[in-house]
Order: structure tokens, then sequence, then C-alpha cells
């Protein structure tokens, strides 16, 4: 008798804590930045479009930043993963003969200040001719599938993975000229990812899947980009909407293109040489 009471209260257990697992509400989360907000805070009125040309002068000093999010801290994109994430975006200006440096500026920087003010500001602490900004929006949202009643049964929480982490993740790169503040041009990236988990899995890894998001989110914008920047170089070749001047000393020829000149003239004074040479022996 004791031995079938123990059996039904251990189904009745089990049903109670099925039904609960299996009536749970989704758990919906999300972390953005708004380039909007950023350059115009507390509300400010974007100006009316003026025809004002960029002025470049190349090569280009660029900056690479995140826009801030509202959140002071966030556990998925702290700072070190942000840094990162723009190691990988500076590869794709590394190799432009355009480009004569290339710096990230820190998210503290980023903080510290707001508005087209602010961007001046970090201009002039990096002397930078140009500023790439990253802004965000990603939503995760974990539900649970009907697997998840099997959860709580003897066989345990560990072993059945019924709960669906599925993230959607958005990044945009505009980048602007700093003195006319106008943008020069912009690469979307976007990203789906989902990974189930069991119950008590389900935290770490929906932490696991937005941090991939955001990997996969970059590299998508990170190539976005990369043909957005092959393109702009043609343009300000023959586009009058933005004016190019050359530094002294700047032939606006990349590394490996003056190679051959290179080597060519040291050819050149090689053979001069040893045609000195020659010519003061015979003498």
């Amino acid at each position: 008798m004791k031995s079938i009471i123990k059996i039904g209260l251990l189904v009745m257990l089990v049903l109670q804590l099925s039904a609960c697992a299996g009536f749970g509400s989704d758990g919906r989360r999300g972390v953005s930045s708004s380039l909007v907000d950023y350059l115009y805070p507390e509300g400010q009125v974007p100006p009316k479009y003026e025809e004002t040309i960029p002025h470049l002068r190349l090569p280009l000093t660029v900056g690479l930043a995140f826009v801030p999010s509202q959140k002071s801290t966030d556990l998925v994109l702290p700072e070190a993963k942000k840094m990162q994430l723009l190691e990988q975006v500076k590869q794709k200006f590394a190799g432009l003969d355009y480009v004569r440096e290339i710096n990230i500026i820190p998210d503290t920087y980023m903080r510290s200040t707001k508005g087209f003010e602010g961007v001046d500001q970090i201009a002039r602490l990096y002397g930078l001719d140009v500023v790439a900004l990253v802004s965000y929006d990603q939503v995760a949202v974990s539900s649970e599938t009907k697997s998840s009643l099997l959860y709580w049964t003897i066989v345990g929480a560990y072993l059945i993975k019924g709960n669906q982490n599925e993230v959607t993740t958005f990044v945009d790169t505009a980048v602007f000229d700093v003195n006319s503040r106008k943008m020069l041009l912009r690469a979307p990236g976007v990203s789906e990812n989902k990974r189930s988990s069991t119950l008590v899995e389900v935290e770490q890894v929906n932490r696991a899947t937005r941090s991939e998001g955001f990997e996969l989110a970059m590299a998508d914008m990170s190539n976005n980009l990369a043909a957005e920047l092959s393109r702009f170089k043609e343009r300000i070749k023959q586009d009058k909407s933005v004016q190019v001047s050359r530094r002294q000393g700047y032939s606006g020829g990349g590394g490996a293109l003056q190679w051959p000149l290179v080597m060519l003239l040291a050819g050149i004074a090689l053979m001069l040489t040893l045609r000195r040479t020659l010519g003061a022996r015979r003498a």
C-alpha cells in the first residue's frame, strides 16, 4: 500500500512539474544602440540637408567605434568583445591605398561624450579625417518547445533539450567625414541563429548564442563594407560630390603598386653605380 502511494505521489509530482514546464512563458530580451540618438542627443533635431561637399585629404586617418548602448554595461557585448570585433572591421580598411592609419576608439571615450561635438573631440585627439560608427540592434527569444514536457521526468533536465534560443542581430556601419559631418557610405549586416538547450542551460546557451549572433552579423557587415569601400574608391575618382586632394608625399597608389617603381629605380641606381665603378677602374 505504501509503495502504491509513493508511486502515485511521484506520478502526480511529475505531471504537475510537466504542466508547469509546458505552460512556461517565452523570455524576450534585447540590446541596442542608436546612431541618431548618439549624434543628436536629448531630442535634438537633425539640421536641414545642406549641399556641403566633403573635402578629403588623402591618405585618410580612420577611427572605428561602436555606438554605446543605453545600458552602461552589457554582459553579451563588453568592451573587450567590441575591440575584438572592430579588429575584424579594421582589416577591411587596412589594405586600402587611400587609408594611412586606422584607430579603434575605446568604448570609454564614446560614453564620455555625445553628438557631433563629441565626435569632433575624439577626432582631434586621434587626428581623424573620417569616423566609422557601428550601431546595433539584437533581439533574443528563449521559448519552450513541446519536448520541454520531459524536463522534469526521472530522465532529468540535463538530458532533454527542450528550450529553443533564437537570436536576430542587425549591425550598421556609417562612415562620416569629420569636418563636413556628411555620411560618405554605410554597410549593414544581419544574422539569425538558434540553439536548443535544457532548462538549466538556458542562460548560458542564450548568452553564447547572442555573442555568436554579433560575430556573424559583423562578419556579414564587414563583407558588405569591403564592397562599399571598393565602390567608394571609384566614386572619389569620378563623382563630384566628394572633393579630394593629396597630402604632400602621397602619390595616390598603394604600397603594392609602388613596389615595381621602387625596384625599377633601385635597379637604375645600381646600374649607374656599377658603370661609375667600372669607369673609374678603367681610368
